[in-house]
């Protein structure tokens, strides 16, 4: 906890920029008043600790969500440079770190399970289930993210959000796993609330975060996330009462329709985008002046451009320019 204090001083002491110094300064004060709790937790015995902990991750929960606040001063980062497709790089590999430790914990209990074919059936519809998640993101949602993300007024607000979300899904991830590891210890066994609550409650929490990170970040290709939710929430209540490894083969197909619906939906967003954005790029060229255009010659004449001269950009270039603007949003 003092090499904490000690960085967080530091930064508001020696940050590059007088809004960060504002900014670590309130950083400081939140951490002061969770840090009592921590210490005391830790100079507790097992049973205590766990309270006092758990009180002090709201006080350091409550103070990400809104950037720190402090009274009269709240961070404004509009007019900050900040390199946000960096940020989304970073919050992406955190995301895959989070689904490898899902699987890891996953394989071992599969690695410990006796070879049946239940539990080898639970384990591959748990994987699928861990796929679909991945899937809901990296199938072409990924683009829509970029698209958006790295072009905004305020560059560190999506940042932000994305790792305001983050514990939402690892909670989301760590509940199914124990959920997972549940079923495939016991496929053919008795339903339970515990098991239900775990592997259906999870994914409803990762899939509310996603759906929550795309409507503040990009406002587009949310709507068709909690409409998962009903489905998951009906799967649930049936896990209580059916086999462990009936309940995992519904949440596989719950999830693989969910990732259908998404590829379609990410699919015809980006298709929109794109179109909207090379709209943009078209009015920006017609608006220039004549003098910036360049003339066509001979033959964009014959084509009907009337004199030699017109301020009229040849098809030649123009198709050019289609071709290579398509390839960069391909790449």
């Amino acid at each position: 906890m003092a090499i904490l204090l000690l960085a967080d001083v530091t930064a508001a002491v020696a940050a590059p920029a007088p809004v960060l110094c504002r900014h670590y300064r309130g950083v400081t004060a939140w951490t002061l008043v969770s840090v009592p709790l921590r210490l005391i937790g830790a100079s507790t015995d097992h049973g205590p600790r766990l309270g006092r902990w758990a009180a002090a991750a709201p006080v350091d929960m409550t103070g990400v969500w809104p950037a720190h606040p402090l009274p009269g001063d709240v961070l404004s980062s509009r007019d900050l440079t900040f390199d946000a497709g960096h940020m989304v790089e970073r919050i992406r590999l955190f995301i895959i770190l989070q689904r490898g430790e899902t699987v890891l914990t996953i394989g071992t209990v599969i690695s410990d399970a006796p070879v049946e074919v239940a539990a080898v059936a639970a384990g591959l519809g748990v994987f699928v289930a861990v796929v679909c998640l991945c899937a809901s993101c990296f199938k072409g949602g990924e683009d829509i993210l970029t698209l958006r993300v790295t072009t905004p007024d305020d560059a560190l607000l999506p940042v932000r959000h994305a790792v305001s979300g983050q514990y939402t899904t690892l909670a989301g991830l760590v509940a199914l796993a124990v959920g997972a590891a549940l079923a495939i210890s016991h496929p053919t066994g008795h339903g339970s609330a515990e098991i239900a609550l775990l592997l259906f409650d999870g994914p409803i929490l990762y899939v509310i975060a996603q759906a929550w990170w795309y409507y503040v970040s990009t406002g587009r290709a949310w709507g068709a996330r909690p409409l998962g939710c009903p489905a998951l929430a009906a799967g649930g209540v049936a896990a209580v009462w059916l086999p462990p490894l009936v309940s995992v083969l519904i949440l596989a197909l719950i999830l693989v329709t969910l990732v259908t619906a998404l590829k379609r939906v990410h699919r015809r967003v980006r298709a929109t985008m794109t179109a909207g954005t090379w709209g943009t790029m078209s009015s920006k060229r017609s608006a220039r002046p004549a003098s910036s255009r360049p003339f066509c010659g001979r033959r964009d004449r014959r084509a009907g451009c009337g004199r030699l001269g017109a301020p009229t950009r040849s098809s030649r270039a123009a198709g050019c320019e289609m071709r290579q603007f398509r390839k960069n949003c391909d790449e």
